[in-house]
């Protein structure tokens, strides 16, 4: 704690410890003397605290109130504002109570403030994902019901008429809203995921002509990607989501052109980075993504909020507001962390961590696999969202495949146990009121053994991790997404 003690009127009996000048950046020698103390101290306060913290002390040294007691800001040498708590204590008092003489601590609050504002930040952003996941989940089985029964309807409307015209709007507006619910789940974390082993690098390569043309030729594009770099373990299609949308957010701030740069590097984080940065950031091994334009920058109110869904700073009809939402939930949902670095007329950086995987990176598999759609097989259909439930039976059924349906868990091990015909696959959603898809798979494998799942989601609560045996059909599906997934899972040989 910074100490200070001095008479009042002030004169030269004045005490400072170290402590108390380094908290203005100051060694004991810079201290003013002790006749300009109490108006230079006064001075550094913040602006807008200033006259509040004056009257509490002239209410102190008049006797009204028995201690000084204000939180404020001051300025410290280097220009910075830094949040202290301030209180004193008469050391003597006149005949008439004012005091005389005081004794007072100064308390740097600075970094425990920062802590607060990241804790109550953090609190806010979780309960807006919560929010935003079961939004999306609920209207993820309204889109598949709406996209899948349009397709229907269009089959059978003559092509180039009105009718048919209508539909196709339709059709187009149900994909838009696909893509705003999809950037909603990767916001709160519950977008299904298929993390696999990748290195960073060969990322950047791959995506690289395709940013090279959402920027324009008005833009000079950098890579500088650090040799040796460590591999991560993420979603190689969220990864390559956050770096369009960062990609697109700097090209948007720099209307006249500008530099745009992504840099890759290993760093190893310990206490002192922590420290530095004020990142509630693990001690550990990570893989450093760092992309930078020197475009218009951003004020402190504006980064505070970056990370919220539908907050932009763009004009309508030119944002959604979920980009960097989006960037946020997939970073978070690989364990990662994400933040930024910005001035206003100094550009910006957004820099990603993800921790470092010690694995080596995965091949990639053949998107040709399992191409042939229909079948004969006898599949066990389990949705508790009625329309959903009705709409897989008829596009499966339509498969040639013999269906078995039920609304709950309960029903399907009802069926399962009762049935003596071999069931080969069961298409389950994953998240239901009694059981879960996984736990249901799990008690069904025991009366049926050769049984395949294939699980059905507009997100995986607790978000479960789906690895390369798992099936997944992701809620709003297309009838041919849906086909084909259900013959990779009925094709699979592995046991």
């Amino acid at each position: 704690a910074g100490v200070f003690e001095f008479r009042v009127p002030a004169d030269s009996n004045a005490y400072f410890n170290d402590r108390f000048a380094a908290i203005f950046g100051l060694s004991r020698d810079e201290l003013p003397p002790p006749e300009r103390f109490r108006d230079w101290f006064f001075e550094s306060i913040h602006p807008d605290e200033r006259l509040r913290a004056t009257e509490l002390r002239e209410e102190f040294i008049q006797g009204q109130t028995r201690e000084f007691a204000a939180e404020f800001r001051i300025r410290h040498k280097n220009g910075t504002w830094r949040s202290v708590s301030c209180h004193a204590a008469a050391a003597a008092r006149a005949a008439d109570g004012a005091v005389t003489e005081l004794v007072g601590i100064l308390l740097d609050r600075t970094e425990e403030k920062h802590l607060e504002e990241q804790f109550r930040q953090a609190q806010k952003m979780e309960a807006i994902g919560r929010l935003a996941g079961g939004i999306a989940h609920d209207f993820n089985n309204l889109l598949t019901v709406i996209s899948n029964f349009g397709e229907f309807v269009l089959e059978r409307l003559r092509p180039g008429s009105g009718a048919h015209e209508d539909m196709q709007e339709v059709l187009k507006a149900a994909r838009r809203a696909e893509k705003l619910t999809e950037q909603l789940l990767a916001y709160s974390r519950r977008r299904p995921v298929a993390p696999s082993v990748l290195n960073v690098n060969g990322l950047v390569g791959d995506v690289d002509k395709m940013l090279r043309r959402l920027i324009g030729d008005e833009i000079e594009f950098r890579t500088k990607l650090a040799p040796d770099l460590w591999n991560v373990k993420i979603d190689s299609g969220g990864l390559e989501q956050v770096l369009v949308n960062l990609a697109v957010n700097a090209r948007d701030a720099m209307p006249d052109g500008g530099r745009l740069s992504i840099e890759t590097d290993n760093i190893e984080v310990g206490d002192q980075y922590v420290t530095t940065t004020g990142r509630d950031v693990p001690a550990g091994r990570y893989v450093a993504i760092s992309i930078s334009d020197n475009g218009i920058g951003m004020d402190e109110e504006t980064k505070a909020r970056l990370f919220e869904p539908f907050f932009t700073t763009k004009e309508p009809g030119k944002g959604t507001g979920l980009g960097l939402a989006t960037c946020y939930g997939i970073v978070k949902q690989a364990g990662g962390f994400i933040w930024v670095y910005s001035e206003p007329g100094h550009g910006t950086t957004f820099r990603v961590l993800l921790p470092r995987e010690a694995a080596e990176a995965e091949p990639e598999r053949d998107p040709t696999q399992s191409e042939k759609m229909r079948g004969t097989e006898t599949l066990l259909v389990v949705e508790d969202e009625e329309p959903v439930r009705g709409l897989v039976v008829r596009l499966l059924s339509m498969l040639g495949y013999t269906i078995l349906e039920a609304a709950n868990a309960a029903e399907a091990l009802e069926i399962a146990a009762s049935t003596q015909a071999q069931i080969h696959a069961v298409v389950t959603d994953i998240v239901m009121p009694d059981m879960n898809g996984p736990q249901l798979v799990q008690r069904l494998s025991e009366l049926h053994p050769e049984m395949k799942p294939v699980y059905m989601s507009g997100y995986t609560r607790g978000a479960i991790e789906l690895d390369e045996t798992i099936v997944l059909v992701q809620k709003p599906f297309s009838p041919k997404e849906l086909a084909r997934k259900v013959r990779e899972a009925l094709d699979d040989e592995r046991d």
